[in-house]
């Protein structure tokens, strides 16, 4: 009965000590989320009337969130009597450790905030980043995820994005298309280059403006390299390369045109 009465009492003591320090903390707890909840739901008016995209404003609004909840949680151990200096030791101690495990993602998390605010690209767009080309299906906060005319889907994380140069192909609209055709040097040019430019006339996709380019490129040990340079737009580049290919092909069996072969330097006849 004694050690009860001990228990019982030391119970008591720190019921009237802490009790009212933690109905206090409970009650700034309860009063601060609401506070946080009304002002993010601010927040996020305010951003949307700004107009700010779609990717960067969930993001915002998450953050904000949690700073502010650290806050409350913050108020309220101090109240209870925490010390702060503790708290801060510990919070800073909690952030370096997540700092070095987290270092690679945490460059990517910086690389993505700069992608979504200065927008170098965004979805929809074609662009060519570390050497891949395709279309922007998604900008999350650590990667770009891209699709390429393959239908690879590539995970790309932002520290390498940012990190390189990017290629934004439909930030101007149109695209110039680079394809290489032999001829042999005996053939006339300007009758071949006729038949070239008959056939990007004759594609629909391929645009007027600006006007398609066919010239001499270099002269190779056995043929003459002719560039050919129409311009399309991002979507249908695949779909236009693969027919111009086609379309030239077609013309040169059309018109004999023949070619040389890169295992010797006699002319072989090209089929349809």
């Amino acid at each position: 009965m004694e050690e009860l009465s001990k228990y019982t009492g030391k119970l008591s003591s720190w019921a009237i000590e802490f009790g009212p320090k933690l109905a206090i903390a409970v009650l700034v707890i309860w009063l601060g989320l609401k506070l946080v909840h009304r002002l993010i739901n601010l927040l996020d008016k305010a951003l949307k009337k700004a107009k700010l995209g779609e990717d960067i404003r969930p993001f915002l609004i998450s953050l904000t969130t949690i700073l502010l909840k650290i806050v409350v949680y913050f108020i309220a151990a101090t109240i209870i009597g925490v010390k702060s200096t503790g708290l801060v030791a510990l919070l800073a101690a909690a952030g370096f450790g997540v700092g070095m495990a987290l270092q690679g993602a945490l460059g990517n998390f910086a690389a993505g905030i700069i992608v979504l605010i200065f927008k170098p690209y965004k979805v929809g767009d074609w662009v060519n980043v570390q050497d891949k080309f395709g279309k922007v299906e998604s900008i999350q906060i650590f990667h770009t995820s891209i699709i390429t005319p393959g239908k690879k889907h590539l995970i790309i994380p932002n520290g390498l994005v940012i990190g390189g140069t990017i290629t934004n192909y439909s930030s101007v609209g149109v695209i110039r298309m680079e394809l290489d055709v032999s001829i042999p040097y005996s053939a006339d040019f300007p009758f071949i280059r006729d038949i070239i430019m008959e056939v990007l006339e004759q594609n629909p996709l391929i645009l007027k403006e600006p006007s398609p380019e066919v010239g001499i490129f270099e002269f190779d040990s056995h043929s003459i390299v002719v560039a050919v340079r129409p311009y399309v737009q991002p979507d249908n580049y695949w779909e236009v390369y693969f027919s111009t290919n086609k379309g030239i092909k077609a013309a040169f069996h059309k018109n004999n045109i023949k070619v040389a072969y890169s295992e010797g330097v006699e002319y072989g006849e090209i089929g349809a």
